[in-house]
């Protein structure tokens, strides 16, 4: 009895000798492990990369959703759209997103998006792998399912926060848009970034009939804006999107405070678009006219920072390459080549074109 208590006195020494090198090794398992976490978001300097804002008409995928209103972009639809003009689709977008100055964008936000598949299907493209973007998206209660997202290289940029703002009205229940997309990120050194992607009310109905849907959206971005620069006065804001308001208009220049001098007294902010539009510049063409409805509007923060990054110009910069653009026979100006007018089909990029700015 004596020899049987030994041996399991000495095997139980052994198991928990062995218990104690175990836990030491996943001890150093664990610190090896965190030791290669950091390396991993260790972030490179996004000094000199564009970022920017890009509406990418209708990038529908060829599923039918049963819960929106897709079926003008289905196989069996007037427009036939398929997996051959999706692929097509696809492949033009990444050819232009590779053409911003020296790299890829370090982020891009983008408005007419159907869901993160699309997303994911476009950073899938040869020409944007090498980018290692991330995504981040809002699934928005909008009719026809367009959603606003965000690409970003994940190697200079770590995503600390994300949140969807609705937009509602209580005078229509069953009104319903896109949500504005609010991103929080980290750049190298702790350097920290708020970043909101829109899409609002379009104006169809009339400018005035739908301004207030406009000016709501305007509201709901404002007050979260507020709420950042109430904790931070010098936080880095950068506001993105298709507005579908001009700079002048209420909703841009009145309710958000977003003006074109760099003054940024009481709050205001500045719309680095304001200076295109005074120069007939614009992303968008309707009947020979151009506009700038897609716009790039940052915080005193991000435009006068004296650490980290700053925007390095004065305005935003709009992308046209002479490939992207066709005749209008009937207005005689160049415009974006689109993938669609009506039900027929152009092979085209997109009716806007992509805005942006460089890091400093």
């Amino acid at each position: 009895m004596k020899s049987l208590f030994y041996i399991i006195i000495a095997g139980s020494l052994f198991a928990c000798s062995l218990g104690e090198k175990t836990t030491k090794n996943m001890d150093n398992l664990a610190k090896n492990e965190s030791s290669v976490n950091q390396e991993k978001i260790e972030l490179k300097s996004p000094v000199g990369m564009a970022f920017g804002f890009y509406n990418v008409e209708n990038l529908f995928d060829t599923i039918d959703d049963k819960y929106t209103i897709d079926e003008q972009f289905l196989p069996d639809s007037e427009k036939k759209w398929n997996s051959e003009k999706y692929n097509e689709k696809q492949e033009n977008l990444a050819k232009v997103i590779a053409a911003f100055d020296s790299e890829l964008p370090l982020f891009l936000g983008f408005a007419e998006i159907e869901n993160k598949l699309v997303l994911e299907d476009l950073i899938s493209q040869k020409k944007l792998q090498r980018g290692n973007y991330g995504i981040v998206h809002t699934e928005s209660p909008d009719k026809r399912g367009i959603d606003v997202g965000l690409i970003y290289q994940k190697d200079y940029m770590k995503i600390l926060n994300s949140e969807s703002l609705e937009v509602s009205l209580q005078s229509d229940p069953d009104f319903a848009t896109r949500d504005i997309l609010y991103v929080q990120a980290e750049l190298k050194n702790q350097d920290e970034i708020h970043v909101f992607l829109n899409h609002w009310s379009s104006r169809r109905g009339g400018e005035k009939e739908t301004e207030h849907k406009r000016v709501k959206a305007a509201s709901v971005l404002r007050a979260k804006v507020d709420e950042i620069l109430n904790t931070n006065s010098l936080a880095k804001i950068i506001i993105l999107g298709d507005f579908n308001d001009h700079p002048t208009n209420k909703s841009i220049y009145e309710t958000l405070n977003a003006k074109g001098t760099p003054d940024f007294q009481n709050g205001q902010l500045f719309n680095m678009a304001y200076k295109l539009e005074k120069e007939n510049k614009g992303s968008y063409n309707y009947k020979g006219d151009w506009g700038m409805l897609d716009q790039m509007i940052v915080s005193e923060g991000l435009y006068s920072a004296e650490k980290g990054v700053k925007v390095a110009y004065d305005k935003c910069l709009v992308l046209q390459k002479e490939w992207m653009m066709y005749t209008d026979k009937k207005y005689g100006d160049k415009k974006p080549s689109r993938s669609y007018g009506g039900p027929n089909y152009y092979g085209g990029y997109s009716d806007h074109l992509p805005i942006y700015s460089i890091f400093n």
